[in-house]
């Protein structure tokens, strides 16, 4: 079953990259109290991921501090070590963009977020998503039918609904 606005996120863990490696993260830890935009990509360092969608959370990261967002989050079913590359590569991490990655795709499976392309070489992968999440529970998600496209759920298209 897909997660649907109004409902909580699932438990889950997350990780990234730390000072002294790789580090847990608590989902319910990172959403409590807060309210924080999640984004998801099918995988770093693909076209639309790279080019499209880490770019708008970058140029819109201002806007959502206005709308009280504590934090934006990108996850990817991803190791830990790559997002934090990635981050660096695209400059999300510059931004303050957490880079999450779900390594074993567990998160996003607890989501109904996940899908598999195999001629495309992604198996068990996140689709593309934007959700604005408030205390842990979700109050927007913008899914893409699509996970070559970057429209709804790109910063613009999240923050337009705020």
């Amino acid at each position: 079953m897909t997660i649907e606005a109004g409902q909580a996120l699932p438990e889950g863990k997350l990780v990234k990259m730390g000072e002294a490696g790789p580090e847990a993260v608590d989902v319910g830890t990172l959403t409590k109290g807060r309210k924080v935009v999640i984004f998801a990509v099918p995988g770093a360092y693909t076209p639309t991921c790279s080019s499209a969608h880490v770019p708008s959370f970058i140029r819109t990261k201002d806007g959502f501090a206005e709308k009280g967002v504590d934090e934006i989050i990108c996850i990817s079913v991803n190791d830990p070590f790559v997002m934090k590359a990635w981050g660096e590569a695209t400059g999300a991490e510059a931004a303050g963009i957490a880079m999450l990655g779900d390594a074993d795709g567990s998160f996003t499976k607890a989501l109904g977020l996940d899908f598999t392309a195999p001629p495309a070489g992604l198996i068990g992968r996140s689709k593309r998503y934007a959700m604005l999440v408030e205390d842990g529970v979700v109050t927007t998600l913008h899914l893409e039918e699509s996970p070559g496209t970057c429209e709804i759920s790109a910063g613009e298209g999240l923050l337009a609904t705020m």
